[in-house]
């Protein structure tokens, strides 16, 4: 194995390396077809990620958290024609010149136009049309009066008590999409929102980067199923179970591949079916320095992997290794659950996004964070970004406190307990009580 790197990286240069893993390719899921997942890597992931990657098949709404790998360009004008935006009268705003309560404009109505048909008609000074939300606007119309300043004076003619502006109330053509032009460009990150554009121009079939999908490897002798019941020495496994979660939040697939013993033979089976049928092989314990650490030498069996780095300048999770083999990465998590989850948090979940094709995956200041100020004063070593859990206890009338969680990192509850945490930079020897901070948030993107 090449041995690019053998000492502690910073997060920076983490992040240097990471963002050279180009995207992955494309896939249109709302088709039921992938132009990246050949049907063999389909049938090679178990029930429950077929499910996954497949839910919704055919539905726009399974494209909610995807970025798209190819421009939309309008293929028609939305929209088509111009639409009231309220309920009213469609007006020629110059008939409306002055009106007021006490001079109001007085229209004839020449009709009421059916929201699903383009009236037929072609207003004339002084004529109206009666219009509902969403409805065409005839010829001659420029502008809606909204129903609540008409007065309805019966035999055909209302009064009109205020004026309106040309192309008030009104969406007009094109307005929201052009015919030929782009709407959606590629790396663009579909919400709900652009999702509803998506359906309104037509557009069923979107080319989105895949989701990665992920091996999740748990290692030790002394790790049981969380199902089952510990004897002296043996601990239930978590980090499956939380890696998974992480995993699915960050939008990718998780598979999860059991418990794997110390046995560097074992390990080394592991790792090699988790990367013929996964992008990222996310492997906890076995990192740090230690007779049971096993991670780097089973690396060492698999061609082509090299090391780019073990150990990384943060804290809680300073035994971490990444290695590349060909174009997949091999993370050796810590065993510890709360090294674990931060890094994911950090690390992990900004990198599976980034192969996703989200363009600012490792830009904290697009995370969800939350100003808040520090309850306690906080020391930190020189050298190394410290990550401190902290719980958001409410103040009223001011930000929020940011309450330090202290605790081993072989501890859940510091993390149970906290709702995010606070970034305290290498070159800061810790923070004062009293501090403005920005606590990042737990929780989905």
């Amino acid at each position: 194995m090449q041995q690019r790197f053998f000492r502690v990286l910073t997060v920076s240069e983490l992040v240097a390396l990471l963002r050279t893993c180009a995207p992955l390719g494309a896939e249109c899921p709302t088709a039921g077809r992938s132009d990246s997942l050949p049907v063999e890597d389909a049938a090679s992931l178990d029930s429950s990620d077929a499910s996954t990657s497949l839910e919704s098949s055919g539905s726009l709404d399974s494209l909610d958290g995807r970025v798209l790998a190819k421009a939309v360009v309008a293929r028609e004008n939305l929209p088509a024609t111009h639409r009231a935006a309220m309920d009213g009268y469609a007006v020629r705003a110059a008939d409306l010149f002055g009106a007021s309560e006490g001079s109001p404009a007085y229209l004839d109505v020449v009709g009421h136009s059916a929201i699903d048909a383009r009236p037929d008609v072609t207003l004339g000074p002084g004529q109206c049309l009666g219009i509902v939300t969403g409805g065409t606007l005839p010829e001659g119309a420029d502008a809606v009066l909204m129903v609540e300043y008409a007065h309805d004076l019966g035999g055909g003619a209302i009064e009109a008590h205020r004026p309106v502006a040309p192309w008030e109330n009104v969406m007009l053509r094109a307005e929201d999409a052009e015919e030929g032009r782009v709407v959606l460009p590629a790396g663009t990150l579909l919400r709900p929102q652009e999702v509803g554009l998506l359906a309104a121009l037509g557009e069923t079939a979107p080319l989105v980067h895949r989701r990665p999908r992920v091996a999740v490897i748990s290692t030790g002798d002394e790790l049981v199923p969380a199902d089952a019941t510990p004897r002296d020495g043996q601990i239930r496994d978590v980090n499956t179970h939380t890696l998974a979660c992480l995993v699915r939040r960050a939008g990718a697939v998780p598979r999860c591949m059991g418990l794997v013993p110390d046995v560097l033979p074992a390990l080394e089976a592991a790792l090699r079916q988790g990367l013929e049928t996964a992008d990222v092989v996310l492997l906890s314990g076995g990192s740090s320095v230690g007779v049971r650490d096993l991670t780097v030498a089973a690396l060492e069996r698999i061609e082509g992997a090299e090391l780019l780095c073990h150990g990384v300048a943060i804290s809680p999770g300073k035994p971490l290794i990444v290695a590349r083999v060909g174009e997949k990465l091999v993370w050796g998590l810590p065993g510890q659950v709360t090294s674990a989850q931060v890094v994911m948090h950090v690390l992990g979940m900004p990198f599976l996004r980034h192969l996703a094709g989200w363009q600012d995956a490792f830009d904290m200041s697009r995370w969800p964070s939350r100003r808040a100020v520090l309850a306690r004063n906080t020391a930190t070593r020189q050298g190394r970004e410290d990550y401190i859990r902290v719980r958001l206890d409410p103040r009223p009338d001011d930000l929020p406190e940011a309450v330090p969680l202290f605790g081993k990192s072989g501890l859940l509850k510091t993390l149970v307990g906290s709702d995010g945490v606070v970034r305290i930079p290498a070159e800061v020897e810790g923070l004062e009580r009293g501090a403005l901070v920005d606590v990042l948030l737990f929780g989905e993107r």
